[in-house]
């Protein structure tokens, strides 16, 4: 989608007016559908004349310049490393979540605990923290989002927001931050630990009637784009996503950290991360999550295909992403973003040029010259085992039958003549 889009934009669905997209913008071209041009397989050989893939999207009438997102975390946690983030090119930055009260936000130290299969440093597959929202006063966030715009006025900051379960609450936190010029909001409604006493993070996420009722608040009040942050410590993650969608959200963002203990030290028989000899559950992240986001991002998208191809919903998918291959899966699962958090922390914020050079190498191969042309590519190849068992029982007869050969002479050709002589030798 080329249309160059404004960044004051008007709600294309929900309970409220809150964006307006450009004239110029072309609502047809959006492939609504999930399934672009089947061109995966058609590998090409390219040469430096060849004009590169060009990785930028427009989502919710928001242009990025590629789909590498910084996710919400530690990476965005400050004026001085979002403006870092900026300038290396990310497509995007979702700043450390903030709330009305940082005072009743208080860390522990360590907090992060890593998995390993070795002990290398690069061994690590595994992350988990025990890290709560920000911890620095909303003010001070809301001065350097206002700063970071006025620096950045186009580059792309999305904030975001949680609260207690309180009406007035979440419509002043909404207020105050939309008043800095951020472009859009992602609810957090997924943080797996800390703070469920009141009714915040995943405590929302897991109850969709609670979930509802907050979502027509803050989309009653909001005026940009609203994404929904799902969490995966649930049964079936389609049921938040839907009522986030149908209470008026634009976007899904998933998942959140699952929800972890990460390992006794067998010497000090304490769990860790270890405070005081102490610990407490908390969310998984890193490479080993990604099987599990991709198949929760999979459900997601099928959902959205088949239930809102008439809205202009977005996706943007998180777990466990390392390479530009591995934010190829989840495009290809439906994604129109990919965040990336713990990568950050493991690699820097320089990774991103990684990341881009090596989802164009993969659009290469494949002759793709935009994301849209593969963008949820793979989700047709998702079905039932039942279905399964039918594709191979209907494969292994067809099979049999060319084996048996010609049924009659009529079926002889002057090109197959050898194959078809070799079908009905018996030895």
């Amino acid at each position: 989608m080329a249309a160059t889009m404004s960044f004051a934009l008007t709600r294309l669905s929900g309970l409220s007016s809150k964006t307006t997209i450009s004239p110029d913008f072309n609502h047809s071209s959006r492939r609504r559908n999930f399934l672009p041009p089947n061109r995966v397989g058609l590998k090409i050989s390219s040469s430096s004349s060849e004009s590169e893939p060009d990785l930028s999207v427009t989502v919710n009438g928001l242009k990025m310049p590629n789909p590498f997102l910084i996710g919400s975390g530690p990476p965005g946690t400050n004026y001085t490393v979002m403006k870092r983030a900026f300038d290396e090119g990310w497509g995007g930055v979702i700043a450390k979540t903030v709330s009305l009260d940082a005072s009743k936000v208080i860390n522990v130290t360590p907090r992060y605990a890593r998995l390993r299969t070795g002990s290398a440093k690069t061994d690590v597959i595994g992350w988990q923290n025990i890290e709560l929202i920000s911890d620095r006063p909303l003010e001070t966030m809301l001065k350097e989002f206002k700063q970071l715009k006025q620096e950045y006025p186009d580059r792309i900051l999305i904030a975001s927001i949680m609260e207690e379960y309180s009406k007035t609450g979440w419509e002043e936190l909404i207020d105050r931050v939309e008043q800095t010029g951020v472009d859009a909001l992602e609810i957090n409604f997924s943080c797996p630990h800390g703070m469920p006493e009141r009714r915040m993070g995943a405590a929302v996420g897991q109850d969709c009637a609670l979930l509802e009722e907050i979502c027509g608040w803050i989309n009653a009040k909001a005026t940009v784009p609203v994404w929904a942050k799902m969490t995966p410590n649930i049964t079936d993650i389609t049921e938040p996503a839907r009522v986030s969608l149908k209470s008026g959200c634009e976007g899904i963002a998933a998942i959140n950290t699952i929800m972890s203990v990460m390992g006794i030290d067998l010497k000090t028989l304490h769990p860790e991360p270890c405070v005081e000899g102490y610990s407490t559950p908390g969310g998984y992240s890193y490479k080993a999550v990604r099987p599990i986001a991709l198949a929760k991002v999979m459900n997601i998208a099928k959902m959205m295909r088949d239930e809102f191809s008439e809205k202009d919903c977005s996706l943007s998918g998180i777990g466990g992403v390392e390479t530009g291959y591995d934010a190829a899966e989840f495009i290809l699962l439906g994604s129109n973003t990919v965040q990336v958090c713990t990568g950050v922390m493991v690699h820097g914020y320089g990774h991103v040029k990684t990341l881009c050079a090596e989802l164009r190498d993969f659009m290469k191969q494949h002759n793709f010259s935009t994301i849209e042309e593969f963008r949820g590519h793979s989700l047709q190849y998702f079905t039932t085992h039942t279905d399964l068992v039918r594709r191979q029982k209907e494969a292994i007869e067809q099979r049999k039958a060319e084996r048996r050969g010609l049924k009659s002479d009529k079926d002889w050709t002057g090109d197959g003549f050898v194959k078809e002589t070799e079908s009905m030798v018996s030895n």
